[in-house]
């Protein structure tokens, strides 16, 4: 009985699936085309420096503050240990949710990078749904995030043709 229900499954998984249109793009390879999306990179290249650089700065000023301490432990009271050791652990707190603030989940950078990107993956979005509509294709898969696509013939790949409609030039 299993047997007859998979059978039955597959022949009509097949019929459903036949004369459905389908193709392939690769949205990484058309965002590396744009210049748009080569300056936006730039920018979120130098942000994280900067802010790297910053983050740095601020754990040197902390490693100071330990190293002065260390140095002088020996010589101050028990209250005045207790201070400095509270405002050494304050300042590396402050450090670590600075580089929360900055390079976090939610952060500075991954919020500047949706500012700069979302656009760019709308307007690939865009480009592929017209592409999609005029030649009526059913699906269009992105094969740069598509994990369980093993083989795809080069005949589906679209990437050129979207690539063309948004004005870009293929690389080689």
């Amino acid at each position: 009985m299993k047997t007859y229900v998979m059978s039955a499954l597959l022949a009509l998984t097949s019929v459903l699936a036949y004369g459905q249109r389908f193709a392939v793009v690769d949205v990484s390879r058309i965002l590396e085309a744009m210049p748009e999306y080569q300056q936006a990179q730039k920018e979120l290249e130098s942000l994280a420096a900067k802010w790297k650089q910053e983050i740095n700065e601020k754990y040197d000023e902390v490693k100071s503050l330990y190293n002065k301490y260390q140095a002088e432990q020996v010589l101050l009271s028990d209250e005045e240990r207790r201070r400095r050791e509270e405002e050494i652990m304050q300042k590396e707190k402050e450090v670590m949710e600075l580089k929360k603030q900055r390079f976090g989940p939610e952060g500075d950078l991954f919020r500047r990078r949706q500012e700069l990107i979302q656009p760019l993956q709308d307007k690939i979005q865009k480009a592929v749904a017209d592409y999609a509509e005029k030649r009526g294709y059913d699906a269009i898969i992105d094969k740069s995030i598509a994990a369980g696509l093993i083989y795809v013939s080069p005949d589906l790949d679209k990437t050129k043709q979207i690539m063309a409609s948004l004005g870009l030039k293929a690389k080689q």
